[in-house]
């Protein structure tokens, strides 16, 4: 049975969230604060996925997600978000989150995206044989979804570790946005073409030696992305 860390301070809308999430055949780990979260994730290291609440009483979710992120942890990461505004989402995104869900929101909802993106990470595939993509200075191994530069480990999220793998697979082809985020996170995601471009960027930080002149991983203006080496 998965764990999935349940950060959410409101007693009412976590409890909610945990008996839904029992339902659908998971195994709900829960915290109420930023930093019992933490330990939790500690305690808890076979956590797969974890939803993080923005507004907490102590740290806030932003707050979490880049604490876990700083370990180096793969681990979904969905944002719970009482506020629409494009900053919170783009926040999200940029501290290591790979999707969120605005509140209101339906069991349905939350349990289709805790789904998707349980496929998206491949959290239910079996163990693949090693395999390596190589371009340029990179080396990719599809079975540790590791990502080395110049024989240097690079650490990446796993959503971040699929966009490295649809680019290294389509080497010089360019793809458009709404290509991008179907082959990444899937055709059911609701999520915004802005999503794209945030994980863009966050990437080009990471493995652009100037992700202002990117040299790798570059622009199709009015279009979307390609892999230019």
């Amino acid at each position: 049975m998965k764990k999935i860390l349940v950060l959410e301070d409101e007693a009412n809308i976590r409890s909610f969230v945990v008996i839904n999430l029992r339902r659908s055949g998971f195994e709900p780990i829960e915290a109420e604060t930023g930093e019992m979260a933490l330990e939790k994730l500690r305690v808890n290291p076979d956590i797969c996925l974890a939803l993080l609440d923005v507004m907490l009483p102590d740290i806030d979710g932003f707050e979490v997600c880049r604490r876990i992120r700083a370990t180096g942890s793969k681990m979904g990461i969905i944002m719970l978000t009482a506020k629409s505004q494009e900053i919170d989402k783009v926040t999200g995104l940029m501290t290591g989150a790979d999707d969120y869900v605005t509140k209101p929101f339906s069991p349905a909802e939350l349990t289709a995206r805790v789904d998707a993106l349980i496929r998206r990470l491949g959290i239910d595939e079996d163990e693949r044989s090693s395999t390596e993509l190589v371009s340029g200075p990179f080396v990719l191994n599809t079975r540790n979804r590791t990502l080395e530069k110049d024989g240097q480990r690079l650490k990446l999220t796993q959503i971040e570790y699929l966009l490295m793998k649809l680019f290294m697979e389509n080497p010089g082809k360019a793809m458009s946005r709404e290509d991008i985020l179907t082959a990444v996170w899937g055709n059911d995601f609701k999520g915004e073409l802005k999503t794209v471009d945030v994980n863009i960027r966050r990437l080009r930080i990471k493995i652009e030696s100037d992700p202002t002149e990117p040299e790798y991983l570059t622009t199709v203006w009015g279009y979307g992305y390609k892999w230019g080496y």
